[in-house]
């Protein structure tokens, strides 16, 4: 085929997309039926919708076939959450708050200004974190199930900031690292920015496949896990005990490293105990004070095996030299002074009463979420398109997620990721109605 003839069909699909000649959702004729249609060789129409998706306007399904996709939809959503507008109810990301949190910084400002310690504060500190904070977020961890010497932990600028100086001080590119199928964004875009070769493994009502980590770890250098044991985001799963001890039986046998990411562990009460509790010479443990205090607050800490530390102090060097000593002087006040503890206890109750505002809200909807976290996990009707439904609610000014920033295997699921936590309960119970009519809609159109 004449190179003009393919790159004329390439475009004429283009058009009909870009134009709603062919509206969102459609499903296009398979490689063979366009083949058919228009006279070309099968390899050639695999070629035309393989362009059309690079441009992102089609999406491919294994097993269902090829889709036109919903182009106000941006075509980076599969790497990145998209920010709300100024204007909309948000229930893409977390930022949960409680009344009252504006005043605790006053007060500990004002703390701050008289304690003496001000202006040692406006100088650089040591890379990995002040002795007496280090000392503060070991005491904190302990209510985790961790006992780690001060010596052992780093303080970051969040939770963020954690994962990437691990990853920069752990692998390299190229490397193979161990992911869900269905994961956190924000280390799909580590992966992306430092070239990994992220390996999805499949989920099941508790966790990861096991038995097909195993294999991937004993037919590939697997370097790293990465992992979310205690309440998965963006499936709610908390991993248990004897699942986490094969875990890190397999993390022994085989060799990589376990990154253990507890960004919303605080949620969850009596958990089981963190894999870098039983493994802490393979495990890195990484979380913060974001979701917990204040996503403002950008104050993470990191638990590293002895060995590693010196790697990833260099890391935090190379990046931010160390965190802002002002914010972790109040975080580590708040450590102290019970006002963590009193805030997730707080936040805990929040999400217990927004998660069953949900299920009230999307009764009859296919949900997966754990009872205390501030997401859930809407699985959509079949031939519902996550992507159109997104964009119909961006017009009524919601702003949800498919799954595509969450998605690290071949296939899509279509379902969407709603953020609780984000809004006061008003609005979300409105915002919440409107995604279940819509849902509903769709699906009987």
């Amino acid at each position: 085929m004449a190179a003009s003839r393919y790159k004329i069909l390439v475009d004429a699909l283009a058009s009909d997309i870009r134009t709603g000649r062919l509206a969102a959702g459609v499903r296009l004729p398979t490689h063979r039926g366009l083949a058919a249609r228009e006279g070309i060789a099968v390899v050639t129409a695999t070629r035309v919708y393989a362009e059309l998706e690079a441009m992102g306007l089609v999406s491919r399904e294994q097993g269902r076939g090829t889709f036109v996709r919903e182009i106000a939809v941006p075509a980076d959503h599969g790497i990145d959450q998209q920010v709300a507008a100024a204007d909309a109810v948000d229930l893409n990301f977390n930022y949960p708050s409680l009344p009252g949190q504006a005043d605790l910084l006053r007060q500990a400002l004002r703390e701050v200004a008289t304690s003496g310690e001000l202006d040692s504060l406006l100088r650089y500190q040591p890379h990995r974190g002040r002795p007496q904070d280090r000392a503060s977020i070991a005491r904190h961890l302990r209510r985790r199930g961790l006992t780690p010497d001060a010596d052992e932990i780093l303080v970051v600028s969040g939770a963020q900031h954690g994962l990437a100086v691990t990853v920069m001080a752990a692998l390299n590119a190229g490397d193979v690292v161990a992911v869900d199928a269905l994961t956190y964004p924000g280390f799909k875009v580590l992966a992306h920015a430092f070239h990994l070769d992220l390996e999805p493994i499949p989920t099941t009502a508790d966790g990861p496949d096991l038995d097909a980590l195993e294999k991937l770890c004993a037919t590939r250098p697997v370097r790293a896990i990465y992992t979310m044991p205690t309440l998965h985001n963006p499936l709610g799963w908390v991993m248990p005990a004897t699942d986490r001890s094969r875990l890190i039986k397999i993390a022994r046998q085989h060799g990589p490293l376990i990154i253990e990411d507890a960004a919303y562990a605080y949620l969850v009460e009596d958990p089981p105990p963190p894999l870098a509790a039983s493994a802490p010479d393979v495990t890195v443990y990484v979380s913060g004070l974001s979701k917990n205090v204040a996503t403002g607050l950008r104050v993470g800490f990191v638990v590293a095996p002895p060995a590693r530390v010196p790697s990833i102090e260099r890391a935090i060097r190379a990046t931010t030299w160390n965190t802002p000593a002002l914010t972790t002087a109040i975080a580590c006040r708040w450590l102290e002074d019970g006002t963590v503890e009193h805030l997730e206890a707080q936040k805990r109750d929040d999400a217990k009463a927004r998660q069953a505002l949900a299920r009230q809200e999307l009764a009859g909807l296919s949900l997966i979420s754990h009872p205390s976290s501030y997401f859930t996990w809407l699985t959509l009707p079949d031939d519902a398109r996550a992507d159109r439904l997104t964009a119909t609610l961006a017009r009524q000014h919601i702003s949800v997620s498919t799954a595509e920033p969450f998605t690290t295997s071949k296939h899509t699921p279509q379902a969407l990721r709603l953020a609780l936590g984000s809004t006061d309960l008003d609005s979300l119970r409105a915002s919440l109605r409107t995604v279940r009519r819509v849902v509903i809609e769709d699906a009987y159109a």
